[in-house]
């Protein structure tokens, strides 16, 4: 039985795959649908040993890796290379977002899922990308899960003041939440790709219904549901702020010209009397 190991990684928000192919001079120009695939001499020279079990490893732009049958010392090996260019990739939590998955090929006459690893009765070359592609989009969304979660606190000590009866957010306060709630929905909506499906399934049925079942059992698109109606409470919770937030100033401008008003006319009152 040929057995495949994956491991995914979400370690940043954005990885520019034009820049990592032409430091290996990869003469292709890549876009957000596609990840950057290194394997052979040009993966060997940068981990600095010589490949076996078929190792590669496929880089995606919205920030996860993925490793094929490559032990850590390899893994951490190609992240200190990719930090050269992505900087905010931090070595000490770099596995902090991550899931492991296995391909068994035989043993089976149809494909079986499991938690663990997927059985199919044949190699397909387009099993090792499909399943590197569901992989990293299941920790990138684990990765903005998290990221929501702190948003959702954040918010709930603004709810907690509001309750109390005091609202006390400035204006630069107010900006950065509403800039997180907007980077939030873009990572989710637009930067993931969570509905865009790999080209290869487009020209071929079985790549699209093994990718299918794939991403229906990671719950690709009920996670991605999900984040979206939260991310769409979020922003009426926040317009909501930021309404309150405009009508308070709104009324201390209104009482201040009131206050400058009286004080006029006390003193033209003043000097009525001189």
């Amino acid at each position: 039985m040929r057995e495949m190991v994956f491991n995914a990684y979400a370690v940043t928000n954005e990885i520019d795959l034009n820049k990592i192919a032409a430091e290996c001079n990869i003469p292709k120009k890549y876009t957000w649908e596609e990840p950057l695939i290194l394997q052979g001499d040009i993966l060997g020279g940068i981990i600095q040993r010589k490949l076996k079990n078929d190792e590669k490893v496929l880089i995606f732009s919205f920030g996860s890796v993925v490793f094929i049958n490559m032990d850590s010392s390899g893994t951490l090996k190609f992240l200190e290379y990719l930090k050269k260019f992505k900087t905010d990739i931090d070595l000490k939590n770099w596995n902090a977002y991550s899931d492991d998955y296995e391909l068994h090929v035989g043993g089976a006459e149809e494909m079986e899922l499991t938690d663990k690893y997927v059985i199919v009765p044949r190699f397909e070359m387009f099993y090792p990308e499909l399943i590197s592609t569901v992989l990293a989009k299941s920790v990138a969304l684990e990765k903005t899960e998290e990221q929501l979660g702190g948003i959702l606190d954040k918010l709930e000590t603004m709810i907690d003041n509001l309750e109390k009866g005091s609202l006390r957010i400035g204006n630069k306060q107010l900006a950065r939440t509403i800039a997180r709630v907007t980077r939030h929905e873009y990572n989710t909506i637009n930067y993931i790709m969570i509905l865009d499906k790999p080209d290869i399934t487009w020209v071929n049925s079985d790549a699209e219904e093994f990718y299918n079942k794939m991403a229906e059992f990671f719950e690709l698109n009920d996670r991605f549901e999900i984040m979206k109606s939260k991310t769409n409470i979020l922003n009426n919770i926040v317009g909501g702020f930021s309404s309150i937030s405009h009508s308070i100033r709104g009324l201390f401008v209104e009482w201040v010209i009131v206050i400058l008003i009286i004080i006029e006319v006390l003193l033209m009152v003043v000097d009525m009397f001189k």
